[in-house]
């Protein structure tokens, strides 16, 4: 160990897991200069994918079940069960809780692990300005899941089945997305090097300002053509994929962004931003087709991207002010 602290070595320890911290402290002993380089970004990426992939998906699998004689529409629900019910036995047998700090002790549950991530939504000016910017998309993802039927199933006359084969150009939006979100990792890795490794999250916001035009121009494109029977189906299933790549660049970037500077509480900010997107996610489909009655497709769909247009700016002023943003927090780390 000597010759080697001898001879200046620069370290470069890649994951910031457990193995990663025990071997910067380590190094951090014998005066070895070490960067540390987190790589959960991508795998957040990867499983934000899903969690947004499958609103799209399940429309498809749940009109073919739908169509079949032999199962109903009762079977959707049925499948569902089944899936939720094996998954969460396989998790509890096999997925042990491997955070030691945790206590599930019922008066820390609700102390700390519950009322926390409400309590961050309420007063972390970081978690409550970037989950609600984040849950807007989120809404409007679950919002299509009443516009689409109404727009190709009831306007269009297509089958059940074919109508939800739009979806798949919303899929293949929100798949496009990881790969831009996954682009602007080395950027922002340089970036956090620069400042000494420590997280900058406002550097994750250079692809949202970009996916913000994106998302605006699919919902405008979607309104104006779903609903009009002249107008190629094409169109509207190309907007869709734009609709699914923007919000999914927004939606990730805004999951890492509560992430970078929370540490220890990372998972509570991020619990946050899932109770809001919840709600909004219940309640947009539930105002869709009052609205598309009352309105039009094209009216209506252009008032959600009036709103998508205004938020446009908020990717900019936060990597103009995000940093004096986190300075205001009690737990984000500045």
């Amino acid at each position: 160990m000597d010759g080697f602290i001898q001879g200046q070595t620069d370290v470069l320890i890649v994951g910031a897991g457990p193995a990663g911290r025990m071997a910067a402290s380590t190094l951090a002993i014998y005066g070895i200069d070490f960067r540390l380089m987190d790589k959960r970004a991508a795998g957040t990426h990867a499983g934000n994918a899903s969690v947004t992939g499958g609103p799209t998906i399940g429309p498809i699998i749940g009109a073919a079940i739908i169509v079949n004689p032999s199962l109903g529409w009762r079977w959707t629900e049925y499948i569902e069960a089944i899936w939720v019910f094996t998954t969460v036995a396989v998790c509890f047998f096999c997925l042990p809780e491997s955070y030691s700090p945790l206590k599930l002790d019922f008066k820390t549950i609700i102390t700390k692990h519950f009322t926390r991530p409400l309590l961050m939504l309420a007063t972390e000016p970081t978690v409550t300005c970037v989950a609600f910017y984040a849950s807007f998309g989120y809404g409007i993802l679950y919002l299509t899941l009443e516009v689409f039927p109404f727009c190709f199933q009831e306007i269009r006359g297509m089958h059940p089945v074919k109508a939800s084969l739009p979806f798949l150009g919303l899929f293949i939006g929100v798949l496009s997305a990881v790969f831009i979100n996954l682009a602007n990792q080395p950027r922002y890795r340089r970036i956090s090097a620069a400042a000494g490794g420590k997280p900058v999250p406002e550097a994750r916001f250079a692809p949202v300002a970009f996916a913000g035009f994106i998302f605006v121009a699919g919902l405008f494109w979607f309104g104006w053509t779903a609903g009009d029977v002249n107008v190629s189906v094409w169109h509207p299933i190309v907007a869709s994929g734009l609709i699914g790549c923007g919000f999914n660049v927004i939606f990730n970037q805004c999951v890492n962004v509560l992430v970078d500077p929370y540490g220890f509480y990372a998972a509570s900010a991020v619990s946050a931003n899932t109770f809001l997107r919840s709600i909004m996610a219940a309640g947009f489909p539930l105002v869709a087709r009052p609205m598309l009655y009352g309105m039009g497709v094209g009216p209506a769909i252009s008032v959600l991207g009036a709103v998508a247009s205004g938020l446009i700016v908020v990717p900019f002023l936060f990597m103009k002010y995000g940093f004096e943003l986190r300075k205001r927090s009690k737990m984000a780390l500045v």
